[in-house]
C-alpha cells in the first residue's frame, strides 16, 4: 500500500515540478554561473524561508533576487541598510495629514514580495530588529494597526565578509530567523568571460514572467506533501543533536570547539529545506543526500564557535562536515 502511495505521489510530483526547470532556464538567461546560489534561491522560495547571503560585492546578489521576482511576475524592493537608517524607512510610518486632520499610514519598502536587504549588518539593532516581526510573523504593526504581508514573502539579506569595520553583527535571535546562509563564491574563468563579454556588447537579456505569485504559494502546498520516512527523521534530529552534544556521537574533540548548537528551528529548517530540495529535484520522497545537500546552508550561522576553534582557524563548515560524516546514515 505504502509503496503505491508512494509511486503515485512521485508521478504528482513529477507533474507539479515542472515549472522549476522552466524557472531556472529564465533565470540562467540573466545570471551567468551561480548554480548554487539559483538553487538555494528556490529551496528558500519553495520552503518558504528567508535567505542570508554572505559574498564579496560584484557576485550578482542583487541580480539573482531581482531576477527571480521579475520571472515569478512578483513585487520587489531593495532596501539600502545604513548607520542612519530608522525602522519606521524599513516597516512605514504614521503621517500626519493636515486635509484630512488625521493620520495616514504610509506603508514603507517592506510590502514587497521580494525584500532585498542590502549589507544588513551595517544598521543597528533596531533597524534589524523591526525586520524580525515581518520574517518571523509575516506581518507589520504601524501604530496600532497590524498588516498582513504578501504572499509569497521572501527577504534576501546580504552582507559583506570582509570590511567589518563599523558593522553591527546579526543577533543570534536574528540569524535564527534564516532558513539558510548561503555563501557566493567567485565565478569560475569561462563564465567571467561570458560576463564580461555580456557587459561589452551591452546586450542584457531580461526575465521574462513565467509564473504567477499565487503558483508558488501553491506550490509550497505541494512540497508539504513530499514523504519524509521517519528514519529521516531520525537523521536530521541526530545531525542537529551532533551540534548540541558531540561527545553522544564520538566526536569528543568537536566539544571545546563549539559554544553553543543548533535551536529546534534548525531542525525544522532542516526537513523543510530537504523537502523543497527533493522537489525541484522532481522526486516525492526525501532520501538522505537531499539532507546532506542543504546541510551546510541550514546550520552554518546557527553554531556557535568558541575562542578555541577560532584559535585553530576552525570554521563552522569543518564542524559540520564532520559531524555528516560521523552520524549514522539510515
Amino acid at each position: 500500500m505504502e509503496s503505491i502511495n508512494i509511486k503515485e505521489l512521485n508521478d504528482r510530483i513529477q507533474k507539479e515540478s515542472s515549472f522549476v526547470d522552466i524557472l531556472t532556464m529564465e533565470m540562467n538567461k540573466v545570471i551567468v554561473g551561480q548554480k548554487h546560489l539559483v538553487e538555494n534561491l528556490l529551496i528558500g522560495l519553495l520552503a518558504d524561508g528567508h535567505i542570508l547571503l554572505e559574498g564579496v560585492p560584484g557576485l550578482a546578489k542583487t541580480l539573482a533576487i531581482n531576477t527571480l521576482s521579475q520571472a515569478v511576475d512578483s513585487k520587489f524592493s531593495r532596501i539600502q541598510f545604513t548607520p542612519d537608517l530608522l525602522p519606521a524607512d524599513v516597516i512605514g510610518t504614521l503621517i500626519y495629514s493636515q486635509k484630512s486632520e488625521q493620520f495616514q499610514i504610509k506603508k514603507g519598502p517592506i510590502f514587497a514580495n521580494f525584500v532585498l536587504a542590502d549589507e544588513i549588518n551595517r544598521s543597528p539593532a533596531k533597524v534589524q530588529s523591526a525586520l524580525l516581526e515581518a520574517m518571523q510573523e509575516r506581518q507589520v504593526t504601524i501604530g496600532d494597526e497590524t498588516f498582513r504581508l504578501p504572499a509569497p514573502f521572501l527577504v534576501m539579506a546580504t552582507q559583506n565578509p570582509i570590511e567589518q569595520e563599523g558593522t553591527y553583527p546579526l543577533p543570534e535571535a536574528q540569524l535564527d530567523r534564516f532558513m539558510l546562509k548561503v555563501v557566493v563564491t567567485y565565478p569560475k574563468k569561462e563564465e567571467e568571460r561570458m560576463i564580461i563579454r555580456m557587459n561589452n556588447t551591452g546586450s542584457f537579456p531580461k526575465a521574462t514572467p513565467v509564473l504567477k505569485p499565487e503558483d508558488i504559494v501553491r506550490a509550497r502546498e505541494v512540497v508539504k506533501d513530499v514523504y519524509m520516512d521517519e528514519k529521516i527523521e531520525r537523521y536530521i534530529v541526530d545531525i542537529v543533536y551532533a551540534t548540541r552534544t558531540p561527545k553522544d556521537y564520538n566526536l569528543g574533540k568537536l566539544a571545546g570547539m563549539i559554544s553553543y548548537g543548533a535551536s529546534p528551528r534548525a531542525s525544522i529548517s532542516l526537513a523543510a529545506a530537504a523537502k523543497a530540495y527533493a522537489f525541484i529535484k522532481r522526486r516525492g520522497y526525501v532520501i538522505p543526500e537531499d539532507v546532506r545537500a542543504v546541510c551546510h546552508e541550514v546550520l552554518r550561522h546557527r553554531i556557535g564557535l568558541t575562542y578555541e576553534a577560532e584559535a585553530e582557524n576552525m570554521t563552522t563548515d569543518q564542524i559540520i562536515s564532520e559531524i555528516i560524516n560521523a552520524v549514522e546514515v539510515p
